[in-house]
């Protein structure tokens, strides 16, 4: 292009045929043409350029284009004005300037876009709280808290993940989990606490020396918690809480009593249902494996607990937390002459009064190897297997989640069972991908960044490394997640039935989830990291993505119409599958999903229900080969 002489590059302003332009909120301002020419000079300057007369005879040939349009007098609006700058780049031979432009205009909108969305979030949290988790509180530090977490949200979506990361979450073909805590910290912890009371530790305001008492040991379990809880955006847990607990009692001189370890182990459950964390929104999100310690010490602790949960809070309510993780062990308590089954009767009689309770299973196929150490959080993520170091789940847990929108999968293919699978693998590399973007970014943290979870050597490995330091070292221990929603949902759309009505459906279903899990071992060799895959509970996600998809895909009756999508493998609520039957299917399942599951039994009543019954779907879970199940048949709390 021949350059204009530069006594041509400066029109008097007379000769600009407007005055103002018209934002797109409506307000209109005055024109400045030095505006146009710093957005094509930082165009210019992408592709390598810099010479910023170019960018000034652009501009003016620009103006002198709107003229021509017939702009003369008329206000025009700044998406036009863009528009003429793309053409004149082009006709001007500076395509890759223009691209450029194009790309530095598409950046623009989404920031612009993003800072609109959130002001409105903003209003709508300050008239009230966001209540997708019963856990959060509605005080002023929850609203600061929610906002900050929008505005976080915000701004990795617009300014640190990759485009197609960004677009893939926004479109709902994938969720990312604890979006706002992306390069900020890392998910779940299985907390050693034998360690912790052994040795005392450090909770941010001075050391806390080792208990001397029961009371002070349940107390200091608390506050571990609490702690961990403020370093992490997940749930934490104690794996062998009967067996570490019953280690605190056997180290006394001054054996407690039987109600002195009841009056602790209450203490702890009112203190984690009363101790906020998150600057205040929430309780600690905390899990407590236990059942398997045939001692007396951990026995008293096991039963203290189960009386607690038996009880209820001070006016009869059901704890939120902790959640229960019963572990079942055949010759630990799962027969008559086993030593601990007078704890397991108990243990049933809490769950028919009382939610927040579930049922692991030692001897499933998956679990039985690993000699009764399996502990799984309430939401019923397991950690295990580690490439680097020991597979104990003390001291390690999951880094990060992403969950799959299975049903999009499979209306992106158009229903046709062998392009899903090639766009299931598109959408899992995309996945795999992401989250290791996003292990990237948080393994640069410094070890001092998470005071209590790395620095007071919680994570395995951290005990090694300065303050300094960054965490990637450690947290290769833990696992890099896959999730994934609405297989019901996908096998309706590829064979018109559920994996609860038709037999092809279900081993189409099992083919798919074996699919995924193949797909997460082999990303596993590729990035020498563990992948692993997840059973996600449907929640808010579930919504989220079904919300999406009525707007994209109105014409698929029973699917894109439904409120949420069913969990994972689940069966769809309302299903006429009779209770052994879904235990059984969902079983086939529980095997793949290494990194978590949960089956639900709801039995829809709210009377109590007997020690017989809930015995008999408990040995059904496990005749089915479950690693974790739940059962739900009273809601509301029981006086005691």
């Amino acid at each position: 292009m021949g350059e204009t002489p530069a006594s041509q590059n400066e029109p008097l302003q007379e000769e600009v045929p407007f005055r103002e332009i018209r934002k797109r909120d409506g307000r209109v301002v005055v024109f400045e043409p030095a505006k146009i020419t710093d957005a094509i000079f930082k165009a210019v300057q992408a592709v390598g350029g810099s010479n910023r007369e170019i960018a000034e005879n652009l501009t003016w040939q620009v103006v002198r284009y709107l003229k021509k349009a017939g702009y003369g007098g008329i206000v025009p609006a700044v998406e036009e004005v863009q528009d003429s700058v793309e053409k004149v780049l082009i006709e001007n031979g500076h395509a890759r300037t223009a691209k450029a432009y194009i790309l530095y205009r598409d950046r623009r909108t989404r920031i612009r876009e993003a800072k609109t969305e959130l002001m409105d979030v903003v209003k709508e949290i300050l008239v009230e709280t966001s209540r997708e988790s019963a856990a959060i509180s509605s005080s002023p530090s929850a609203k600061m808290l929610q906002i900050a977490m929008a505005a976080s949200k915000k701004y990795y979506l617009s300014n640190l993940l990759p485009g197609d990361f960004a677009s893939a979450h926004r479109e709902g073909s994938l969720h990312i989990h604890a979006l706002g805590y992306y390069s900020k910290t890392i998910n779940s912890l299985q907390i050693d606490l034998a360690q912790l009371l052994k040795e005392g530790f450090n909770a941010g305001c001075g050391y806390i020396r080792p208990p001397k008492g029961i009371v002070a040991a349940a107390a200091q379990a608390a506050i571990a918690l609490q702690s961990s809880q403020n370093d992490m955006f997940g749930e934490q847990s104690f794996p062998h809480f009967d067996r570490h607990m019953g280690g605190v009692i056997r180290s006394l001189q001054e054996k407690p009593g039987e109600e002195e370890i009841y009056q602790a182990m209450e203490g702890l459950v009112c203190n984690l249902n009363s101790m906020y964390t998150r600057a205040g929104a929430q309780p600690p999100r905390s899990t407590i494996n236990l059942g398997t310690d045939t001692t007396a010490e951990g026995r008293a602790v096991t039963g203290a607990i189960l009386e607690t949960f038996h009880r209820g809070l001070g006016h009869g309510e059901d704890p939120l937390f902790p959640h229960l993780v019963f572990r079942v062990r055949k010759g630990i308590n799962f027969g008559p002459a086993d030593p601990n089954f007078d704890i397991y009767r108990l243990a049933l009689t809490v769950a028919s009064r009382r939610r927040n309770i579930a049922f692991s299973f030692m001897d499933s196929t998956f679990n039985r190897d690993f000699g009764g150490e399996v502990a799984y959080t309430g939401s019923g993520s397991r950690v295990i297997g580690n490439r680097h170091g020991p597979e104990s789940p003390a001291g390690r847990g999951n880094i990060a989640f992403t969950t799959l929108n299975l049903p999009r999968v499979a209306f992106e293919s158009g229903g046709g069972v062998e392009l899903f699978f090639v766009e299931l693998d598109r959408m899992l590399r995309l996945a795999a991908r992401q989250l290791i973007h996003r292990y990237g970014v948080v393994s640069r943290l410094r070890i001092k960044e998470l005071p209590f979870l790395m620095g007071g050597g919680l994570y395995c490995g951290s005990d090694r490394l300065a303050p300094e330091d960054q965490i990637g070292g450690a947290i290769k221990h833990g696992t890099l997640a896959i999730g994934f929603i609405g297989l019901a949902e996908t096998l309706q759309l590829l064979t018109g039935k559920h994996h609860g009505e038709d037999g092809e459906a279900l081993q189409l279903g099992l083919q798919i989830v074996d699919h995924m899990r193949r797909r997460c071992n082999q990303f596993s060799d590729e990035y020498d990291l563990n992948f692993a895959l997840l059973a996600t509970e449907a929640g808010g996600v579930g919504v989220r993505f079904a919300r999406i998809d009525r707007e994209r895909f109105a014409a698929a009756p029973g699917v894109a119409d439904k409120e949420s999508y069913t969990a994972s493998f689940h069966l769809p609520a309302g299903s006429s599958v009779e209770t052994a039957e879904k235990v059984k299917i969902e079983g086939q399942f529980h095997r793949y999903c290494n990194a978590g599951h949960c089956s639900h039994v709801k039995l829809g009543e709210r009377r109590l229900q007997s020690v017989e019954a809930m015995d008999g779907i408990v040995r059904l879970m496990d005749a089915a080969d479950l690693g974790l199940g739940r059962i739900s048949c009273y809601s509301g709390g029981l006086q005691s």
